[in-house]
Parts: C-alpha cells; sequence; structure tokens
C-alpha cells in the first residue's frame, strides 16, 4: 500500500519545494536549427485554483504538485497529444480544454507555468500554458494540445521526444499552500479491501465509534478491484494529524489523505 508522508510534513515540502532543479537525460542532438513558433498572446491567465497543488493518485501512484517553480527549469522526455476526444471537456483546473490553442498537460508543474517544449527529433519548439493534467504514460513527460503538436510536427508519429523548459513561474506561494492546506476537509485511509463485505463491516464500525463521514471509495489498481475504507472527515491538518495517531494504533497502515 502506498503511503504518504503525513500531511502536515507534506505540505510544507511542497510549499518549499527547489522550483529551479533541473532535471536532465543525456538525447541525441537534433538534426536542425530551432524554429520558435510565436509566443501565445501576453493576456492574464485565471489564477490556479487552490485544490491543483494538493496530491492526487492516477492507476494507484500519487503526484506531488509543485507549489511553485521559476523559469529556468528543465526535462527531458516523450511528449504526446490529445485531441478530439477531450475537447470542448473540462481540465483539470476547470478550464473547457480547447485543442486549438496552445496549452499542454503536465503531472506536477503549476496550472498556468508558462513552458517552451523543443522537439528533438527535428528543432521544432512552441511556448505553451499548462492547464491540465498529464499524460499518465510511462516515460510521458507532457501532453500536447492538437495545436501544440502541429507546432512540434508531432501529429502523425504522436510522440517525439522533446525538452521542456520553464519559462515563467506560476502558483501560490510557500505561505499561501500552508495556509490553504490547513483549511482543507481530510480523511484518514485505513484499509484497502479485495472483498467488498470487508470494508462495508469496517465502515459500519468507524461511523458507529465516532467517524460518522467515513465513506468507501472504489479503485481498480494494475487490474485488481480495491474497496478502500477512509474514516472521516478532520478539518484542518491539526484534526487530521490527532486522527491519525489515534487510528494507527489499531491501523499501522493507515495514511492522511485530502478530500
Amino acid at each position: 500500500m502506498l503511503r504518504p508522508t503525513p500531511l502536515l510534513a507534506l505540505a510544507l515540502l511542497l510549499a518549499l519545494s527547489p522550483g529551479c532543479g533541473r532535471k536532465t537525460i543525456a538525447t541525441p542532438a537534433p538534426r536542425s536549427v530551432a524554429r520558435t513558433a510565436p509566443a501565445p498572446a501576453e493576456t492574464a491567465p485565471p489564477a490556479a485554483p487552490k485544490g491543483t497543488f494538493k496530491p492526487y493518485a492516477v492507476d494507484g501512484k500519487t503526484y506531488y504538485p509543485l507549489a511553485a517553480v521559476e523559469g529556468g527549469w528543465e526535462e527531458e522526455g516523450l511528449a504526446s497529444w490529445y485531441g478530439p476526444g477531450f475537447h470542448g471537456q473540462k481540465t483539470s483546473c476547470g478550464e473547457t480544454y480547447d485543442m486549438n490553442s496552445l496549452t499542454a498537460a503536465h503531472k506536477v508543474l503549476p496550472m498556468q507555468t508558462r513552458i517552451r517544449v523543443q522537439n528533438l527529433e527535428n528543432g521544432q519548439a512552441v511556448d505553451l500554458r499548462v492547464n491540465d493534467r498529464g499524460p499518465f504514460v510511462a516515460g510521458r513527460i507532457v501532453d500536447l494540445s492538437l495545436a501544440g503538436a502541429k507546432s512540434l510536427g508531432v501529429v502523425g508519429p504522436g510522440t517525439a521526444r522533446v525538452r521542456l523548459t520553464v519559462l515563467g513561474g506560476a502558483g501560490m506561494s510557500p505561505e499561501a499552500v500552508v495556509a490553504a492546506v490547513a483549511r482543507e476537509t481530510f480523511y484518514v485511509q485505513v484499509g484497502a479491501f479485495t472483498v467488498q463485505d470487508n470494508a462495508l463491516r469496517l465502515a459500519r464500525e468507524l461511523k458507529s465509534g465516532g467517524y460518522p463521514a467515513t465513506r468507501i471509495q472504489e479503485a481498480v489498481i494494475q487490474g485488481v478491484r480495491y474497496w478502500r475504507v477512509q474514516a472521516g472527515t478532520f478539518a484542518g491538518t491539526a484534526h487530521a494529524n490527532e486522527g491519525l495517531s489515534r487510528l494507527a494504533e489499531r491501523f499501522p497502515g493507515s495514511f492522511i489523505l485530502a478530500d
């Protein structure tokens, strides 16, 4: 079972994460001179909702979004793109996805971060704005909008090796992260069962034992269906940590998670 760090420590870790760290992987040199597409219009994007920095889980793996990041941060890996099947749907930050806009999805960069993505296979580059989460495929670091994929020549092949560079910082200040997390509502996950009846039995017991908002969350992880029992709720980090201390005496694998 995945065990995130206790939440208050996690909030501080996210708040203090160095935004200008450099992550690079050796790659072949581009085969042509970079041609940078025009940057998106300098309009003020909407502020990132406070919830977009919270940890989240996909397919059993937990991701920890950065609270803030500064220009100069780099990484290299595969870029993919997404288009018609998602056009008009809500992105992770609440915007409506427009595949014809120069936007991108990233697993942990703050929403509204401005990035430059260069195709290391043909040298083309484009400036984009992060407004969604993904891609959740091993080896891929960024999902491009259709417009971004066209600018980089990625539409046909589907993926390409790229270098991603942060142009401008975005996100919440460390102080704002800590304050926002302190106001959130939390649960304590006490167990995950492959037999639903066992989860229901424990949930009833917790509800009658002082945790009336206890819930069961269903998830499929690597093809196995689990029913996760989460005791709650707890208002703020202080109460969540107190609840964790009590419940962990009986359920040693317990951990805190945000609603």
